[in-house]
């Protein structure tokens, strides 16, 4: 026909040919997400194209995944469709309800689901817990036993059980001397120390309450045990102390930042000192130890003009260790057995006559009053023996037979495991090796 194109019998036999051979003119037709060639229309081979993108093949070959890409859309998919938190409720809802689980039971709550692990696992949950102030207390004691091991310890006081615990890190299972400090409310920290082979350390280790798992920190940086520790607007700061290999008290100090997750070097202390005690008060840190030549010396850091100066007021003058700081009010143990409690008065820079428990339970090491710690707004007194004494320093009445509640023991009850314990402690002697608290510090979650 004329106006037609005439094909010629060698093309079409051509083009069969190829057809029997099993090429194609075309590359097949797949999905652009899952095609990695990416190859350019001007690389007309196979060779060209792997030269554009190293171990890729172009589109036409045949072997292609058509699935690569759809790992992800999968998981996509999947988290769309995920189980709610509680059936029935919308997740908003559901997670109401969880924060208001005590957090006695927040440990079986991880196990239920990997929805409820991750929630109990993260800030958000217990940042939750802490707006509605339902956020609880525990005491945390660290404690050395009479094999020389650390353990540890905690103890909820809603409802006066001791809760097990993951060990303490391998490098202070049998260290000496180390800080801890609890930042953030949470986190608590345990840096520095002796350990019996490598000596002193700067190791920084820290456990979260949230995650009841221990992490690593950075480093100290300075080798020092024995030293002095505080907290001061959420950051951490070490002075003092001594190193293995050098003869005289360290003078240098520094400070940790958790915001910017580093040490850094502040001034030195007028002089090296070995601290025994140690408190922040009205803005100031204050220490009271050894110097080398082992004289008694006291100093305090402000932390706006980043400078030491010695102190030698009232209130260092007959300053008793364990002493805290609660409401801007100086508090500090008046007996071995924790039994009285004073207070320090600015006006006539003298320490006052608190509370009387009207209770002497002994003077053996076990009886001993180890630790003092602000306490849901209470006083709360740690002896080495484990028990607890709560003690409400608000309270108008400081009179304890007038007002039964102003001083309550809520662990180790009884007066009269408490003479059979002082009893024992006494037939037994103070010469053998006594299991002690080292620390004693509150977490919140």
């Amino acid at each position: 026909m004329e106006g037609l194109p005439q094909v010629s019998p060698n093309a079409n036999a051509e083009t069969q040919t190829q057809t029997h051979r099993g090429f194609r003119l075309q590359a097949p037709l797949v999905d652009s997400v899952s095609c990695y060639c990416k190859v350019d229309a001007g690389l007309k081979t196979v060779a060209g194209a792997r030269k554009f993108v190293p171990g890729s093949k172009i589109c036409i070959q045949p072997d292609i995944n058509p699935r690569a890409h759809k790992t992800k859309n999968s998981r996509r998919e999947r988290s769309r469709v995920q189980p709610p938190l509680l059936p029935g409720l919308p997740d908003d809802l559901a997670i109401a309800c969880l924060i208001r689980v005590p957090r006695l039971e927040h440990r079986k709550l991880r196990l239920v689901c990997k929805r409820w692990h991750r929630l109990l696992s993260g800030n958000f949950y217990y940042s939750l817990r802490k707006n509605i102030g339902i956020a609880e207390e525990w005491v945390y004691v660290m404690k050395r036993e009479r094999d020389g091991k650390v353990s540890w310890h905690a103890f909820d006081p809603t409802y006066q059980l001791w809760q097990p615990l993951p060990p303490v890190p391998v490098e202070y299972s049998e260290a000496k001397g180390f800080g801890c400090a609890v930042l953030s409310s949470c986190h608590l920290f345990l840096f520095g120390g002796e350990d019996p082979l490598r000596g002193s350390m700067r190791r920084v280790v820290y456990y979260s309450a949230r995650t009841n798992k221990w992490h690593p920190a950075p480093s100290m940086l300075r080798r020092r045990h024995c030293f002095g520790c505080c907290v001061i607007d959420n950051c951490l700061y070490v002075a003092g102390g001594e190193c293995e290999g050098i003869q005289r008290a360290l003078r240098s100090a520094e400070v940790y930042d958790p915001n910017k997750n580093r040490w850094n070097l502040i001034a030195d202390m007028s002089s090296g000192m070995v601290p025994l005690i140690g408190v922040v008060y009205n803005g100031k840190w204050y220490l009271k130890g050894r110097g080398s030549h082992h004289q008694v010396l006291s100093e305090a850091y402000d932390r706006e003009s980043n400078t030491w100066s010695p102190v030698n007021d009232g209130m260092v003058a007959s300053w008793r260790n364990p002493s805290t700081t609660m409401n801007d009010q100086l508090y500090s143990i008046d007996c071995r057995d924790g039994c009285k409690l004073r207070v320090y008065d600015d006006e006539t820079e003298s320490w006052k006559k608190f509370i009387d428990s009207k209770l002497h339970l002994g003077s053996s090491r076990a009886l001993e009053a180890a630790a003092l710690v602000p306490l849901n707004g209470k006083l709360c007194i740690i002896r080495n023996n484990m028990s607890i004494s709560l003690v409400d320093v608000s309270s108008p009445d400081k009179q304890v037979e007038s007002n039964p509640n102003l001083w309550e023991n809520i662990a180790g009850k009884g007066h009269l495991r408490t003479l059979v314990t002082n009893l024992w402690s006494s037939i037994a002697g103070r010469s053998g090796l006594k299991s002690h608290i080292l620390h004693c510090q509150v977490l919140q979650a």
